[in-house]
Order: structure tokens, then C-alpha cells, then sequence
């Protein structure tokens, strides 16, 4: 079974190849929508890279282990029963039913089914869906950065602008935001904030006080809605998540969007919903009739039965988000311990997969071998920067591969990473054990 998944990963990743890097040959003229969306990528780049130098891949953000048997038994019920027709645009009603009763206790409010709920393809489509529905061209959408970067593309070409926030590590090591900077990247054009919690790639989990600051600056303002990304809910670690729609005076402005992938390392199966009051809710309805009018039925369907078996006990734990929190918090231990003895300082994520590791340490990357890398251009960076250079060549000669995070800023605040990469520890020990293992040879001390 491992060796099947180890082969299935390296097509998946090889697949990236042609992202960025093709360009079709045609006398079809594009929409001005699209300018940007074919613009080479830090996946197309990274990714085929560690295939190549057969590295130890800690960049891309999905699990490389099954899915629990629950999941796999619980497609199979769906397929034996005959879940094979159309569906409600809105979800599947066995689905929206679940999904209504589990966040009404974690949202502290009595969730409706039909209205208050509805089903995208993953929770990228269901982004995708909300601006669509919201955004005029000129509106702008205030962001966190570092930040994810299907973000930008997906606002801008629903005729929106980015205005980014940038979040920086505090004397603890905290990532926090400035409340100056916060408060002056809203305008009379601000039509939304999206907040991404915990946050991808910096592990933050923003606080209740954090998230009343955000509530008291859009009321500042009419009509500005709070976007939230959370589909790193379940994988947090010392302390509970918190909701943002729970959150004294946020419901009524919030769409909070969430999936089962990274829940259930069922990243393919793109199920994600979308959950708020009626009247939000009920414009993205309107906008995904005409894009995707109904996800799988059958997934919806497992995804539903994947959800009530979740609460159940698991392998010696109290439910299947207890060991999920386990899992990951025991990984995150792993890779942070390992990482810091090779003198690459870390700053401790609170949630999520991922870990952002500090390479200005690291002795071998300088002089000669620096400026060798820096002098490099790739399709996705064509000025070079310090760890986009120094991830080329961790992968090319030390076999493992990291994410550079200048890939998660706009350019005038590229400079706050240029010692900052990215690791993912949603991987097996195997893996991780031998990315350590690779990392203690760096020669740092």
C-alpha cells in the first residue's frame, strides 16, 4: 500500500510539470479576466523539482496517507445505495442536515439546514462562488499576509482588489498584525475581509480579540462582510479554535467556509460548503446553480456519514478529531524538534500542517553557493530571491524540498521573507524522519 501511494504522489506531482510552463498557441482571444491566471506558479515549479532530485517533498500541503477506513466504507455504502442522480444545487439534503446540526454547537446557534447552509466544490470553489456573488470590479478585499495564493487570482478576476495586511512574528515568536496597518487598508471601496484561520502558511489561530478588532473596524464602515477560510478547523493544537461567526456580533456578516479534504485526507474527493446567515448564503446558491449546479451526490453522501462516524471513538481516542489532533500535534513536534537542530529557528504554528522555519543560519547557503543560486532565474521567479534560492538548493542538493515564503507576499513585502520557508508536516514519520535526517547534515554549527 505504500508503495502504491509513494508511485500515485510522484505522477500527482509530476502532473505539476505543465503548470506555468505551457503556453497554447491560439488565434482566440482571452477574456481580460484571465490576465494572470497562467502566470508560472510556485507549485509548478517546486513540486516537479523535488520529483526530479528524488527530494523529500515537505512543500505541498496534502496528507500522503490514506484516508480512514470509515471514509472508504462510507463511499462504498454510497454507491451500493444508488446516490448516483442530481442532487439540490444548494447540497445534498443528508449533508446540509449534518453539517447544520455539528456547527450549531460550535457556532452556539441554531443553524438551518435550508437555508443557512450550502455545498461547493471544495472549498476553493466555494471562494470562488462568494466573490462572484459579492465583488464589483473596484472593490477591494483586505487579506493577511503571508497568504495563500489562490486568493489573489480568484478576487481579481472576479473584478477585485487585494489590499494585503502583513502579519509579523513578535518577540515570542507570535505572528500579530498591526492595528494601524489593519485599520488603514480599509476605505469606502472595501466590500470585504478575508481572514484565514488557522492560518495557512503561518499556523496563527486568531484570538476573540483579534477577531472583535477586525468587527469593530468594519463597522466602521456599511456593508463589508468577513470571509473566513477554515478548513484547518479540526488541526489545531493547544488551544480550541475559534469560530468567527460565533463571535458576538459576527454572524450576521460572516461566511465561513470550510471542507472535509484536509479533515479526512480526502483532498480529491473537493467537498467544501459554505455556512452563514440566509440571506449571504442564498446569493452564492444563486451563483453556483450556474457553475457547478450540484457536487457528487455519492461524495456528499460519504462526506455526511464521514461526519457522524468523526464523533465516534478512534483507534483509543474519543473521537476521530481527537486522534486527528494527535496525529498532527505529535508531526508538528517531530518536525519543529528536528528542524531546530539544524539551526533553522521556528516559529511554533498553533494550528494547521504547516511550519515556517528561519534558514538565516544556515552556514553552507552562502558565499560561492549563494550567489551561484541567486544569480538563477525559473518562470516563477525571475528576480531571485533569498529563500527561493535557498529552497532550489535544498531540494537540488540536499534532497529536501520547502516551500519559499516570499511566494505567500505581494512584491513590495517580499522582503519580510526573504529568510522564511515553509515545511509541511502532514506527511509520515518516514518521510519526515528522513527529511530530518537529510537537515542535520546542513553543516550549521
Amino acid at each position: 500500500t505504500n508503495i502504491k501511494f509513494a508511485n500515485f504522489y510522484k505522477v500527482f506531482n509530476n502532473s505539476f510539470l505543465y503548470l506555468g510552463l505551457r503556453r497554447m498557441k491560439s488565434t482566440a482571444r482571452s477574456s481580460s479576466r484571465t490576465k494572470g491566471l497562467v502566470e508560472p506558479t510556485v507549485w509548478g515549479e517546486f513540486s516537479p523539482l523535488a520529483v526530479e532530485h528524488d527530494a523529500y517533498n515537505l512543500g505541498q500541503g496534502f496528507p500522503d496517507w490514506p484516508c480512514p477506513d470509515f471514509c472508504k466504507n462510507a463511499v462504498k455504502n454510497a454507491v451500493e445505495n444508488n446516490f448516483n442522480q442530481y442532487c439540490r444545487s444548494a447540497g445534498h439534503m443528508p449533508l446540509v442536515q449534518t453539517l447544520a446540526e455539528q456547527y450549531s454547537k460550535s457556532l452556539n446557534r441554531k443553524i438551518d439546514f435550508s437555508n443557512e447552509v450550502t455545498v461547493s466544490v471544495g472549498a476553493t470553489e466555494g471562494m470562488f462562488a462568494i466573490w462572484q456573488a459579492f465583488l464589483n470590479p473596484g472593490d477591494e478585499v483586505v487579506i493577511f499576509e503571508p497568504t495563500f495564493d489562490v486568493y489573489k487570482p480568484q478576487i481579481e478576476s472576479s473584478g477585485g482588489k487585494c489590499v494585503f495586511v502583513p502579519l509579523r512574528p513578535n518577540s515570542e515568536g507570535k505572528w500579530v498584525f498591526d492595528i494601524n496597518e489593519l485599520r488603514n487598508a480599509f476605505s469606502d471601496r472595501t466590500r470585504a475581509v478575508l481572514l484565514n484561520t488557522p492560518h495557512n502558511p503561518t499556523g496563527k489561530v486568531f484570538t476573540v480579540e483579534e477577531i472583535k478588532t477586525i468587527s469593530d473596524i468594519m463597522d466602521e464602515y456599511s456593508g463589508i462582510i468577513l470571509v473566513t477560510d477554515e478548513v484547518y478547523e479540526k488541526i489545531v493544537f493547544e488551544k480550541d479554535h475559534t469560530y468567527p461567526a460565533s463571535v458576538e456580533g459576527m454572524w450576521e456578516k460572516t461566511l465561513m467556509v470550510s471542507s472535509a479534504g484536509k479533515t479526512f485526507s480526502t483532498t480529491g474527493w473537493k467537498i467544501g460548503w459554505v455556512i452563514g446567515p440566509s440571506e449571504l448564503v442564498l446569493q452564492v446558491v444563486n451563483v453556483n446553480q450556474w457553475i457547478q449546479y450540484c457536487v457528487p451526490t455519492l461524495l456528499q453522501q460519504a462526506v455526511a456519514d464521514s461526519l457522524k462516524k468523526a464523533l465516534e471513538p478512534y483507534k483509543g481516542h474519543s473521537s476521530y478529531y481527537e486522534y486527528l489532533r494527535s496525529t498532527y500535534q505529535n508531526k508538528r513536534e517531530k518536525l519543529v524538534k528536528g528542524l531546530e537542530k539544524a539551526n533553522i529557528e521556528t516559529y511554533l504554528p498553533e494550528g494547521g500542517i504547516f511550519v515556517i522555519g528561519n534558514i538565516g543560519e544556515i552556514r553552507e547557503f552562502k558565499g560561492e553557493v549563494k550567489d551561484e543560486y541567486m544569480k538563477q532565474s525559473t518562470p516563477a521567479s525571475k528576480v531571485m530571491t533569498h529563500d527561493w534560492a535557498f529552497c532550489r538548493w535544498m531540494t537540488i542538493e540536499k534532497k529536501v524540498t520547502a516551500i519559499p515564503c516570499s511566494a505567500f507576499y505581494e512584491a513590495k513585502n517580499k522582503h519580510l521573507a526573504s529568510s522564511m520557508v515553509r515545511f509541511a508536516f502532514c506527511k509520515s514519520d518516514d518521510t519526515i524522519d528522513g527529511a530530518i535526517e537529510l537537515l542535520l547534515k546542513l553543516g550549521v554549527k
